[in-house]
């Protein structure tokens, strides 16, 4: 028994499910509910069947209800409430701004009284009664959720929360971008039988038919005979708001559209009347082709001219491709001839220059001078780097040398002086043979590294052979050391010689 009744159910369902899916649903323009280019805008700045005010300005080909100047708030609303229950409208618009994000937004509204002009949800009224799609710009809860397009119902008795971009209030939404794009976007807000859906066109083609589902709300109750509204808002940044069409389509289920039921004998009467004027315009197609015969084509190839197989659209969009590449080839070749001949023009001036600074003007006609190399080049100068880096490398060790005799000396000193107190004069004249032979090997280490240091500069390749001193006297690495190290001996034994003597002076204390 309980199968019994499962399987009626089951029929039950599925026989709905299959009256709702062959059910039509029949469409009928609105003119009186929409506007569209050309001629949107009359003579005297009207928009037949519609009011606009606020901010908002109508041309022929748009209504910039905002326009991208800070506080801007305009709106436009239907001047007669709808007569139907279930519609569509398609928006096409446009917000373009500078900025990289933009404000405020845009708004689409089916309310039971007309909003303001200067209001303040996107220009219009607070606590409306009906529903509104917003399409918002601006991110003021900073979670970077922006641009968003959202559906929010209100019963006419609450605020709507700008702090949290209405996020506790709205009905459904999806995150997506409809700022500066190179065609214009568009949305699809569809009513049928209490159920709200949404589609968008993102503006990056021009297809008509690219529409993706931004939401579906289902158990969407809204108030009867409700007026149509745009309207836009900028605050401290800024955005053109263009609305570029607005076709509002009445939706009608096949039971809403039969109306007069047609009876049996009507319907045959129609059908025979229908087949009647079929054999009548046969007839009229026959006794045409007899008396023109010349003008008669194959009726098998009569449009074969107008449509194109697959093999064909492929081949013309590859054609089409290429062409495309060609022009841009075209293109940069002609830039790259226009940096080309600012180059010539640059070194061409750049000549002149130079020899007018060497007194020798270019006579009309005459070859430009070309500008003399450098008197030295790439290997020169890695040579004189590598010289120049060993000489620093010789003063180190030359360094060390000194310190290391300064600090024998010291001790030396230190040891004479504690035998001197000892033993007077006799034990100082035991310490300086000592001292002597301590200062004979340091000064032989000393020219030991400067002889070791003349050889290895004479091994690596010298600038000053291989370039010419026509004018000055040049003088050699090898005898520029030389010379420091001389001085550096020098003024050490001197100052040894003078240690020496203040340390003698000290004993007779």
């Amino acid at each position: 028994m309980s199968s019994t009744k499962l399987s009626l159910l089951i029929c039950t369902v599925l026989s709905v499910i299959f009256s709702i899916n062959t059910q039509t649903v029949h469409k009928r323009f609105e003119y009186k509910y929409s506007f569209k280019p050309p001629y949107l805008a009359q003579k005297d700045g009207t928009v037949p069947f519609w009011e606009y005010g606020g901010n908002a300005i109508a041309s022929g080909e748009s209504v910039r209800l905002a326009p991208s100047l800070r506080s801007q708030k305009g709106a436009i609303w239907t001047k007669q409430p709808i007569n139907f229950d279930w519609w569509e409208v398609d928006v096409m618009f446009k917000v373009t701004g500078r900025g990289r994000i933009g404000a405020d937004g845009l708004a689409f509204w089916y309310t039971t009284q007309r909003g303001d002009y200067n209001g303040d949800v996107f220009g219009s009224s607070d606590r409306w009664n009906g529903l509104a799609i917003m399409f918002d710009s601006f991110d003021n809860d900073n979670k970077h959720n922006n641009p968003y397009i959202m559906a929010v119902v209100n019963d006419g008795t609450k605020n709507f929360d700008h702090k949290s971009d209405g996020s506790t209030q709205l009905l459904s939404g999806c995150l997506r971008d409809f700022r500066n794009k190179p065609f214009p976007t568009r949305a699809r807000i569809e009513y049928y039988l209490n159920t709200l859906t949404v589609y968008f066109h993102n503006g990056m083609t021009n297809n008509e038919a690219d529409y993706e589902l931004c939401f579906r709300a289902e158990n969407v109750a809204l108030p009867r005979g409700g007026y149509f509204g745009l309207s836009a808002a900028t605050g401290g940044l800024a955005d053109d708001h263009d609305v570029i069409h607005l076709l509002t389509s009445s939706l009608h289920s096949t039971q809403q559209q039969g109306g007069q039921q047609i009876s049996n004998d009507e319907q045959q009467k129609l059908s025979q009347e229908y087949q009647e004027y079929q054999k009548k315009l046969e007839q009229q197609k026959t006794d045409y082709r007899k008396e023109h015969p010349d003008e008669v084509r194959d009726k098998d190839g009569e449009f074969d001219d107008w449509f194109e197989s697959d093999g064909q659209r492929e081949l013309r969009q590859i054609f089409q491709g290429q062409g495309q590449i060609h022009d841009i080839l075209r293109d940069l070749n002609k830039k790259v001839d226009e940096v080309i001949g600012k180059q010539m023009n640059s070194l061409s001036m750049l000549t002149a220059v130079y020899s007018q600074s060497q007194g020798q003007p270019i006579q009309p006609g005459q070859a430009p001078m070309q500008m003399p190399a450098l008197p030295i080049g790439r290997q020169d100068w890695d040579a004189l780097v590598a010289n120049n880096q060993l000489m620093i490398n010789t003063i180190a060790e030359l360094k060390g040398f000194i310190i290391d005799v300064s600090r024998k000396s010291d001790s030396l000193l230190a040891m004479g002086g504690a035998g001197g107190g000892a033993g007077g004069a006799a034990g100082g004249a035991a310490i300086n043979p000592q001292f002597l032979n301590e200062m004979r090997d340091n000064v032989n280490q000393v020219k030991q590294a400067v002889n070791g240091v003349a050889q290895r500069l004479s091994q690596a390749p010298q600038i000053a052979a291989q370039s010419s001193c026509p004018d000055v006297s040049c003088v050699g690495t090898t005898t520029l050391l030389l010379v420091v190290a001389a001085q550096l001996t020098l003024m050490f034994l001197y100052t040894l010689y003078k240690e020496r003597k203040e340390a003698q002076a000290k004993k007779f204390f």
